[in-house]
Formats: structure tokens, sequence, C-alpha cells
């Protein structure tokens, strides 16, 4: 089954309006980027999408309650719910130096969750 999706590319300032074509699950043709970086991302946001996940840990023992923290690199938007439950479980004691390494394998995608600031 033949099926198209309008993107709007996210990887530079063009922001350009991406067409792609897919025959199942596979993309057969890209058209409208006007840079590389457009078309491998209309690619993989039709076919496994990623996202950086930003989010809060409880902190003990400082002056906040809670410590902002980030994944070293995207994951796969279908592990977001996943990694949000475990991300809610977490819980750590300051002080807490900015890149602390909270989990190695955040929801079983191989991904780090670090801290993304310090607290004493």
């Amino acid at each position: 089954m033949t099926q198209e999706k309008e993107l709007i590319c996210v990887n530079c300032p063009m922001g350009c309006r991406v067409h792609v074509v897919l025959e199942g699950k596979e993309v057969i043709s890209v058209t409208g980027n006007t840079c590389p970086r457009g078309k491998e991302y209309a690619i993989q946001e039709c076919i496994q999408p990623m996202r950086i996940l930003t989010s809060t840990v409880r902190i003990t023992g400082a002056s906040a309650r809670v410590i902002p923290v980030i994944t070293e690199q995207a994951i796969p938007l279908e592990k977001m719910s996943e990694a949000m439950q475990e991300i809610r479980a977490m819980e750590v004691h300051a002080p807490v130096r900015i890149g602390t390494v909270l989990t190695e394998n955040l929801a079983g995608t191989g991904v780090r969750l670090i801290t993304s600031r310090t607290m004493s």
C-alpha cells in the first residue's frame, strides 16, 4: 500500500517541506529537501522516529526538589513512555555534578541518561 507523508524538516533553519512516498515501511522517494540532511531526516522520521528526551529526576539533600536530565543521544519515539516510567522511579542524592550518568541503558535503548546541571 502506497502512503504519502509531508514533513517539515527540523535539521536546519530552512524548514523545508519534505514530501515522502512509502510502500509499506520502505521509503520510495523523498522530494522537497534542499540538502542531504533533509532526506536523512525524512527517512528516519518515517521509518523510526527518534527524539532526545529531557526531563527531571527527584533529588534529595539539595535546595531544589528535582534535577534536570537528558539522554546523550536520541531514542526511539516508541520508547518514550517506557523511558519516562524509569525516570519517574529514579531518585538521586545531592551532591550531583553535571554529566553524572544515572543509567547506562535507558528503557533498553543503549543510551545513557545524564544530569544536565550540578546541584550541591
